[in-house]
């Protein structure tokens, strides 16, 4: 398979970019993905056989297609075999559907998608939508809750010494444009300043509001803070801070939400899907 994957990535003239393009998930190679499925649907189809582990070779109802000189060979087409169609349904080889069902549930583009691209673009849908219901439910909240909620995430990402110690240093200062205090680490050796503001998805936090921020920091005579909304940081805000001999982050409604969701504030697990594959060190004989 990986002299076939190069050989195409040689006729197609890709480059060196295209072909170490990864799938979303990081895991592997886009190229090798779509090459290995493409031979997957072809031997299901009948149009190649594998008569021995990496090994394969075309059949004869693939040499008919390709005579018949198809502008492109898609899952589309696939489906007019019926053994192809007995393997989206879920039926052993042999073993096809009577009347072949159309297979529900497809993206749009399930002709030039794998099964790993399709799962991975519907996992960004369902991780897109729920950041948005993440958002709209925090808004709906009081600014107590919204405090509550910063202090949850920060001891979920390891900050503080404990809930009840982070919750005592949150929502009372009140004052110098801080919300609370926090401590870096267990043991109280550096302190991180906090500023939650709990806005509308139109506001934006301007420079004004973080450069008060970060005056406050100063008058602390700390050096780190951390700047929370549920809304957005204008251009301006955001250029500042790059600047600044403070260390300060700035974190945004769709950061904040990607932090709920990587720490399980806020969220839990609705379904766990469980994909295997085939071990082929089991069925190696040396």
């Amino acid at each position: 398979m990986p002299e076939v994957a190069e050989t195409i990535a040689d006729e197609l003239a890709l480059s060196a970019e295209d072909r170490a393009t990864l799938l979303p998930s990081g895991r592997q190679r886009l190229l090798y993905n779509r090459v290995h499925w493409a031979k997957t649907y072809l031997t299901k189809a009948g149009l190649l056989s594998s008569p021995a582990r990496g090994q394969f070779t075309i059949m004869q109802a693939g040499k008919e297609l390709l005579a018949s000189s198809p502008p492109a060979i898609t899952r589309t087409m696939l489906e007019q075999y019926p053994s192809f169609m007995g393997f989206i349904g879920g039926k052993p080889d042999g073993v096809a559907e009577q009347t072949p069902q159309p297979v529900l549930g497809l993206a749009p583009d399930a002709d030039t998608q794998t099964p790993e691209e399709c799962i991975e673009t519907a996992h960004a849908e369902l991780m897109s939508e729920l950041r948005s219901e993440l958002l709209e439910q925090i808004r709906q909240q009081s600014p107590v809750f919204f405090e509550q909620l910063i202090v949850d995430l920060l001891v979920a990402m390891g900050y503080g010494r404990s809930h009840e110690d982070a919750a005592k240093r949150f929502g009372c200062t009140g004052d110098g444009g801080v919300d609370g205090v926090i401590n870096e680490d267990r043991l109280g050796l550096d302190r991180i300043y906090v500023q939650a503001k709990r806005y509308a998805a139109h506001a934006t936090v301007g420079r004004p509001d973080v450069q008060s921020f970060v005056g406050s920091l100063v008058g602390h005579g700390s050096h780190k803070g951390v700047f929370v909304t549920t809304s957005s940081f204008s251009t301006q805000a955001t250029d500042y801070v790059r600047h600044l001999t403070q260390r300060v982050i700035l974190i945004d409604g769709a950061l904040l939400a990607d932090l709920m969701i990587e720490h399980g504030v806020g969220v839990r697990v609705s379904r766990i899907i469980e994909i295997k594959r085939i071990d082929l060190d089991f069925f190696d004989p040396s």
